[in-house]
């Protein structure tokens, strides 16, 4: 197969089979979904079974017990169980488009991870968005998004389906490339190469640390925020604290200056 999408949940059914409902509309169908839960009930369980006819391949399910936020760790094992040797890392709140995965699979290029974005909704639109609206790709359209509480702003130019002007926005933007986990694609042999996921790191850019050691270890990254488009649903942040950022930032702080490529307590644990 050409791709595996790992998709990150936990205990979100409504938002999670909205994101599931984005892929079954795909116009690039050979792919298979890897989905890593970090301690759901059997409520995930049951939207997954329900999902399954949908799709070329049988859905993944990947769960740990709930120890907490252990991301990471989910991740790693997740990673384990794929099938195809290049991988799109999103999650289970963000709903893309139907051209998502051709887009990741057109800007794929050895050496590259591709660094894409979403367009953040707030909580009245994310709720909003019904089952037709995904299917038919209305969501995605500026004036049902500006109807159902979006406000008009330059943000809004994401969303664009003009592959020149996506293009030129790609070139021209300011955001750095980055590992973003709800929308980047890179190698299975490059991420194995620097350990995978750091399971020292809790919530707080821990998805931008494993970039910033496959940087150390010569990949390079491609902008494709205005290319690959999702939207993300709001949710609230409860395991966001200024603990775990500090250590999380001391981490990559470290690791940046000694330019380390291979952590210890990563996926070599499970091999």
């Amino acid at each position: 197969m050409k791709l595996s999408v790992i998709i990150t949940t936990y205990n979100s059914e409504e938002w999670l089979q909205k994101v599931l409902l984005g892929y079954s509309v795909q116009t690039e169908q050979d792919f298979e979904i890897v989905i890593a839960d970090d301690g759901s009930t059997e409520a995930t369980k049951k939207v997954l079974q329900s999902f399954q006819h949908l799709f070329q391949y049988p859905i993944i399910h990947v769960w740990q017990p709930d120890e907490g936020f252990q991301k990471c760790k989910i991740l790693n094992k997740a990673i384990l169980k794929t099938n195809s040797e290049y991988l799109l890392f999103t999650d289970g709140d963000c709903i893309p488009r139907k051209d998502f995965i051709a887009d990741h699979l057109k800007h794929k290029e050895t050496g590259y991870f591709l660094s894409g974005g979403y367009f953040k909704l707030p909580m009245k639109t994310s709720h909003s968005i019904k089952q037709e609206e995904i299917i038919n790709q209305e969501c995605f359209s500026l004036q049902w998004l500006i109807k159902n509480g979006v406000r008009r702003t330059f943000k809004l130019s994401k969303l664009t389906q003009s592959n020149l002007f996506a293009t030129f926005m790609n070139w021209i933007t300011p955001t750095k490339k980055t590992f973003n986990g709800h929308n980047t694609s890179c190698f299975k042999e490059d991420l194995l190469a620097v350990n995978g996921f750091n399971e020292e790191m809790q919530y707080g850019g821990l998805d931008r640390e494993v970039g910033e050691r496959l940087f150390n270890l010569g990949v390079l990254a491609k902008q494709i925020r205005y290319s690959a488009v999702c939207l993300h649903l709001d949710h609230k942040r409860g395991y966001a604290t200024s603990e775990t950022w500090q250590k999380n930032n001391a981490i990559r702080n470290f690791n940046k200056k000694h330019k380390i490529i291979k952590i210890s307590k990563g996926i070599s644990q499970y091999l």
